[in-house]
This record gives structure tokens, sequence and C-alpha cells, in this order.
């Protein structure tokens, strides 16, 4: 009991660290600083979902950044998965909340979990925006997958695309036998908590 309480408090901090660094990722080069879009406030949720917890999560097959193809099916029975939907590339929340879960990896490893990044924009966009998010060396972790053409494809299949053809700000928890555990559409202006994150995958079995 008392090493998972302080477990536990181990796990906050090292979460508020993260957050710390987190909140000024998109500072962290002169690309971020000169190329973010200055979005404005937006409708914070515009879509409805189509699925829901419990049920099987749709299977897809999407280009990823670092090439090839990935799908989502690859991952049954071997790991959890994190779905990750953002808006746009290059927009101030999306730009703090990848860079987040890149310094976090630890605590998908732990959970073992994937975590896939989706957005709307094409493969070029999402390569200039992602190496930009890291510096010297270091690369993302998780796979980029982009759901360009046919637009939106997978948002629409999860009911999280918008009327004005980005995609929600969403979380999809997945579990190794292709069960939605958890769903997040959050306020799009906002950036998820990544410590409801962890919450939710210790949920699930390693």
């Amino acid at each position: 009991m008392v090493s998972k309480k302080y477990g536990s408090i181990f796990c906050v901090v090292g979460l508020l660290a993260i957050f710390s660094w987190a909140s000024s990722a998109h500072g962290r080069s002169d690309a971020y600083k000169e190329n973010i879009y200055p979005v404005g406030k937006l409708k914070p949720t515009d879509s409805v979902l189509k699925v829901k917890v419990g049920e099987r999560a749709p299977d897809f097959t999407l280009p990823a950044v670092q090439g090839g193809k990935v799908t989502l099916s690859q991952y049954l029975g071997k790991k959890n998965v994190v779905i990750s939907f953002v808006p746009a590339a290059w927009t101030p929340v999306c730009s703090d909340q990848w860079p987040g879960y890149n310094i976090a990896q630890d605590f998908f490893d732990q959970n073992d979990a994937i975590l896939l990044g989706i957005t709307v924009d094409n493969i070029p966009t999402l390569y200039a925006w992602t190496n930009q998010m890291c510096l010297g060396d270091e690369t993302l972790w998780f796979p980029v997958l982009s759901d360009f053409y046919p637009h939106g494809t997978v948002a629409k299949k999860f009911g999280v695309l918008r009327s004005d053809g980005v995609s929600e700000r969403a979380l999809f928890v997945i579990d190794k036998k292709g069960i939605i555990r958890y769903i997040d559409v959050h306020d799009i202006n906002k950036r998820p908590r990544l410590e409801d994150l962890v919450r939710e995958l210790e949920k699930l079995e390693k």
C-alpha cells in the first residue's frame, strides 16, 4: 500500500514536470515561433460521435509521415492503442500537445500502449511540422498519420470530423482486443490533461 501511494506521488510529480516543459513547447524553435498560425477562439466541439465506449473501434489504414502505412488492427493482441486526433498542423494547442506526449513515452511504455497521432493534413505538411517539434537529433517516437485523402475518412468513422473539415481534438483509448475503453472529445481550444490519459491507461490489462 505504501509503495503504491508513493508510486502515485512520483507519477504526479513526473506529469507536472512534463507539463511545465510542454507549456512552452511551441517556443522551442524559431520555426515554431514564426510559423504558428493564430486560429483564435473556436467552437469547443462541432461533431457527433459515431462510436461509444465498449464498442469495437472501426479499423483503418493510413499513410504515416515516417513512411509506409499503419493499420489499427495490426496492434490487436499486441498493444493498447491511444488515438490522438488533432485539428491541424502549425496551430498553437496542437503544437504543444504532441511534444508533451513525445517526452511522456515512458508512461505509454509502462502501460504497453502505442500512440497514433492523426490529422487531416497531407504528408508534406505533417513532415515539416513534426520535424520542427523536435530539436537536434530528437524524433517523435509515435507514428503520425495523414487522414488527408479521401479527406477525413477516419475522423468521419469515429464521428470527430468538424463542419469546417478539420478533426476534433479527441482521444480514444483502445484495448488489446480492439474495444474502445475511453473517449475524450475535448474543447478544441484546450489541451487534454496528460494525467487523465495516464489514469485511463492504467485501468487496462498490460
